[in-house]
């Protein structure tokens, strides 16, 4: 199965939210990332701020198969 580039912004939050995600940002760093809430390294983020790090960083979400990855576009 291939990633697939999940267009929407929409999208991105209906299927992290499915899954019981939510945004995070890795404290001390610019990296984003998924998260359930149970990780100390990880700081939640508003969706507005998760998709600017993305916009900024030059990243994407993708998805295959109920997998959901961030990558360089």
């Amino acid at each position: 199965m291939s990633m697939e580039k999940v267009g929407s912004k929409k999208k991105i939050e209906e299927l992290a939210k499915n899954k019981g995600l939510r945004p995070a940002k890795v404290k001390g760093t610019e990296g984003v990332q998924f998260t359930k809430g149970q990780n100390d390294r990880l700081e939640i983020i508003t969706w507005d701020e998760f998709h600017s790090a993305l916009k900024d960083r030059g990243l994407a979400v993708y998805e295959s198969g109920g997998w959901m990855k961030i990558m360089k576009k």
